[in-house]
């Protein structure tokens, strides 16, 4: 059986289109030369998206870092390389043994672990993980509570065939998962699934399952064997002053046009976060639209994002800012212009009641006049 084995070449979030990207090269072990490198893009809204979320742990709810949609279509492009689950699962080990390793608290999400490049062991095993079951894999976290460790166990169709020490599994609910140990520098001599440092092998470990594991993401990150093309996302509101209630239309071209695809729309104020809007689809241009109406008078800012595909790096757009009044404002208004109105009629009166008078005058002079 062929081995694959990807190198990451490094992580460098430089902006490009608002962009963190990253490089990852494939080689055969086989002896081949064909090299692939596969390019990973992620957008800052996206990245600022998780950054700005619950970061905190209760109890054992680590679950709920991974995050398999976030990072499908990394798992796709392994997919395309690796022949079977076993493969795919050293494929992924060998990425997030090339992360840095550094003690992190609080626990991140997995878009900020790819982007900062550095993370411990949880950190590491949430990236694993949602690679993993991204691409359909039976995955659990291993918790060993009294070492303060965790790595992952993956439920495989057959015995770890390229492990090169004792096999080591966890039973639970009459399922064998076997260990993947995410730490380690090595990646291409680093631990494959079933293998990992003797001190654990052969404890107790807490099975953590991934239900609770986050079931969709505002947007994904590109991932791609090709060099990503740069796209761009306008933005653009019918109106930048509204009344609460009030429509605003918002609306934007993906360029170049991608019909048929995602848009997520982020939304904030001065005393909030950045959080999903909606998420609404293009049409057959490229072009998509949003009518939505707010309750409360205040700032908001609005910003749209695309997320990319296999050929194109993700994009956001420009952010931009409505203004909502309130509807006191509108009465106001509409009292301000009645009594602007009111007073214009009064004045009008007055005028023509003393041209009036002034004509009575005249005639009465002219009358008096004619007598003498």
């Amino acid at each position: 059986m062929t081995t694959l084995t990807v190198l990451l070449v490094g992580l460098f979030p430089s902006c490009l289109a608002t962009n963190y990207e990253s490089s990852y090269w494939l080689l055969d072990h086989s002896g081949g030369s064909n090299r692939l490198r596969l390019t990973v893009s992620v957008t800052s809204s996206l990245y600022e998206y998780y950054h700005n979320k619950d970061h905190n742990l209760v109890l054992y709810d680590f679950a709920k870092f991974v995050t398999p949609s976030a990072l499908r279509p990394v798992a796709n492009s392994l997919w395309s390389v690796y022949g079977d689950d076993e493969d795919f699962v050293n494929g992924v080990l060998m990425l997030v043994h090339q992360i840095p390793y550094k003690e992190s608290a609080p626990q991140k999400y997995p878009v900020e672990i790819v982007v900062e490049n550095e993370g411990d062991c949880d950190l590491l095993s949430f990236v694993a993980a949602s690679i993993m079951k991204a691409g359909g894999l039976d995955v659990v976290l291993l918790y060993y509570e009294t070492q303060k460790h965790m790595n992952v166990g993956i439920n495989l169709a057959h015995i770890p065939n390229d492990a090169r020490t004792t096999v080591y599994y966890f039973n639970h609910n009459g399922k064998r998962y076997y260990v993947a140990e995410c730490t380690g520098g090595n990646w291409e001599n680093g631990w494959r699934v079933g293998e990992g440092p003797d001190k654990y092998n052969g404890i107790s470990a807490r099975v953590i399952t991934l239900e609770n594991a986050e079931k969709s993401s505002p947007g994904q990150v590109s991932s791609s064997y090709s060099a990503l093309t740069p796209s761009s996302l306008g933005l653009v509101l019918s109106s930048i002053y509204i009344i609460e209630r009030g429509p605003v239309t918002m609306s934007g071209l993906i360029s170049p046009a991608h019909p048929n695809t995602i848009v997520t729309i982020y939304i904030r104020t001065d005393s909030s976060v950045w959080n999903v809007l909606e998420r609404v689809t293009s049409d057959s241009n490229g072009y998509y639209s949003y009518t939505l109406r707010l309750d409360s008078a205040d700032t908001y800012y609005l910003r749209a994002s695309w997320s990319g595909d296999i050929d194109h790096t993700g994009a956001d757009s420009d952010t931009q800012t409505l203004t909502v009044l309130p509807v006191f404002w509108l009465l106001a208004w509409i009292v301000g212009i009645g009594l602007v109105s009111l007073a214009t009629l009064i004045v009008a009166m007055s005028k023509r009641s003393k041209t009036h008078q002034g004509d009575t005058d005249s005639f009465t002079q002219l009358s008096d006049s004619t007598l003498h």
